[in-house]
């Protein structure tokens, strides 16, 4: 008879070690300058002629980093550019997990902490959104990825791609938060 009370608490205390980490927060990514699915301000919106943008990188923070994490990487994609194909506006990387944020302007280019992969037009810098002028608003996807990788593992100059390949085996999570953006 005392096998049932010893296996019914041995069942209790692993279905509350369950819930436990069920209930562990989720990764999340926010920004200062837009909500989820708001428009981006025109400072972070491209800078080149007839973009109505300053250019500076946005503010983003993150939080609930799965266990494990040592660095992140943030990407910024617009799905609806280049025809449907998508273009890559920022990629940034090597960047301690516990910094918890990038101020905005922080993303512009390699800095302490931070290196800066390079975007659609081969350069490696934060490119501002710049679709084509009457085009409905494009979204602008801000993923941050946590890798299992040191700050400063990875080289400079990397692109989209090649950021994704060198992470493949190393994230450990990730989560996003979506802008709009348009000229008119």
């Amino acid at each position: 008879m005392r096998a049932r009370p010893l296996l019914f608490s041995a069942s209790t205390a692993l279905c509350l070690a369950c819930t436990s980490i069920a209930s562990a927060a989720p990764m999340t990514v926010s920004s200062s300058a837009f909500s989820e699915n708001a428009v981006i301000p025109a400072a972070h919106g491209g800078n080149g002629p007839n973009c109505g943008g300053q250019g500076v990188s946005p503010p983003v923070a993150w939080s609930g980093l799965p266990v494990g994490t040592r660095s992140v990487a943030i990407f910024m994609f617009d799905p609806d550019g280049s025809m449907g194909l998508g273009v890559s506006h920022w990629v940034a990387y090597n960047i301690a997990a516990d910094r918890g944020e990038l101020r905005q302007g922080e993303g512009q280019k390699d800095g302490p902490g931070i290196t800066v992969g390079k975007n659609i037009t081969g350069e490696a810098a934060y490119r501002g959104p710049c679709p084509p002028a009457g085009d409905v608003p494009h979204h602008y996807i801000v993923t941050v990825v946590a890798t299992d990788l040191e700050p400063g593992a990875l080289p400079a100059g990397l692109t989209r791609e090649e950021l994704m390949a060198a992470l493949k085996g190393h994230a450990r999570g990730g989560a996003s938060v979506v802008g709009r953006y348009s000229r008119k």
